[in-house]
């Protein structure tokens, strides 16, 4: 049996100030009685119904009971929790009551030694006071776990949508590569056969571990120095890649699959349309915010650009910001973070283009 401590002492603080407010309402109602003998009173009857009721519930069978907001045992379902409230409430009357005769003596010095408050009203008000108590818990309980429930029910629908988006991608990312290995394998078979091989290890590699929701930044550079060594494979010189991942960023959790989209974008729509091919580096590093520290993660090439067919306006981004790739990378960016994250397309000053992600750490 594991009892929340925390929120037993949440619970707590809610009735010492229920208790302060009965105070003062039977000091309202018998002026004779100090406040002071009637918050007593208020806190020992209080004190026992709360300390009934709140550990009670952990000796009835947890089948019967609702979860609470922290997945534990919250209130009794049914007839158990109106029985447990009753319990509670004349268990805390009369055993409260004597405990606080025992503190400061009778609440009505003109009734000698006999407990003023086992009176009839003194129970009405118990029992009105244990009811609102009661019910005020159980309703914010259940408010709570109705809550958590959401949440989980909308996590659940996020994992679930970032799994169709990446099995989506990982079908994408294949095509492509054989798509180039097929053009190789007439110009090149040696090189076609090296090709295979880096991409037969690549997907060992990747596939195995791309399941997860997230892995660590230092994986996802992993599996793209992976894949750019399988692109130079059917590039030769035309391709040349820097890698630059501070090592205080490699435990940091991003999507799996997050960048390489951004990197094929370049070497498609950059690099392999330009005689001469170019570079890519991806690049992560830590930005301060107003909000908290964010992690920017940045695709920069050398190739044609974003300008490409050189007329006097400047024509729309490659892919215009929405090929297959990119979208993806929006739609996972957007269903993990919303509006926290953000992703830019723009021309690199020095030619080239430049992709551009940022996201809280």
């Amino acid at each position: 049996m594991s009892i929340q401590w925390r929120s037993a002492a949440r619970h707590y603080l809610h009735v010492l100030a229920l208790c302060c407010v009965v105070a003062v309402l039977t000091t309202l109602m018998w002026p004779n009685r100090s406040y002071a003998s009637q918050l007593v009173y208020s806190l020992c009857i209080g004190t026992v119904c709360w300390g009934t009721m709140e550990f009670g519930r952990y000796l009835i069978d947890p089948r019967h009971c609702h979860v609470d907001a922290d997945g534990g045992r919250g209130w009794p379902q049914g007839w158990r929790g109106l029985v447990l409230t009753a319990v509670g409430i004349l268990v805390g009357f009369y055993v409260g009551d004597w405990l606080a005769c025992l503190l400061v003596g009778p609440a009505d010095p003109k009734q000698g030694s006999a407990p003023s408050n086992n009176g009839a009203v003194g129970l009405y008000i118990t029992i009105a006071a244990g009811t609102v108590g009661s019910f005020y818990f159980h309703a914010r309980g259940k408010a709570a776990a109705l809550a958590a429930e959401i949440a989980r029910a909308e996590r659940d629908a996020s994992e679930a949508k970032l799994k169709l988006l990446e099995t989506q991608l990982e079908p994408h990312m294949l095509f492509n590569t054989l798509a180039n290995l097929r053009v190789l394998i007439t110009l090149d078979p040696p090189r076609a056969v090296a090709m295979l091989d880096r991409l037969n290890g690549y997907l060992r590699a990747t596939l195995a571990g791309s399941r997860a929701m997230q892995h660590p930044l230092a994986q996802e550079f992993a599996r793209l120095a992976d894949y750019l060594e399988l692109m130079a494979v059917r590039m030769g010189d035309r391709l040349r890649f820097t890698l630059d991942l501070p090592e205080d960023l490699g435990e940091v959790p991003v999507p799996p699959l997050l960048l390489q989209p951004l990197v094929e974008n370049a070497i498609r729509h950059g690099l392999e349309p330009k005689v001469e091919g170019g570079e890519i580096r991806v690049s992560a590093r830590r930005a301060p915010a107003a909000d908290g520290p964010r992690l920017v993660l940045e695709v920069a090439d050398t190739g044609v650009g974003l300008g490409a067919d050189g007329g006097p306006t400047p024509p729309a981004p490659r892919d215009d910001g929405g090929g297959f790739g990119v979208r993806q990378v929006r739609e996972r960016l957007h269903t993990l973070y919303g509006e926290r994250a953000a992703m830019e397309l723009v021309a690199a000053p020095a030619g080239g283009t430049r992709a551009t992600v940022t996201f809280p750490l």
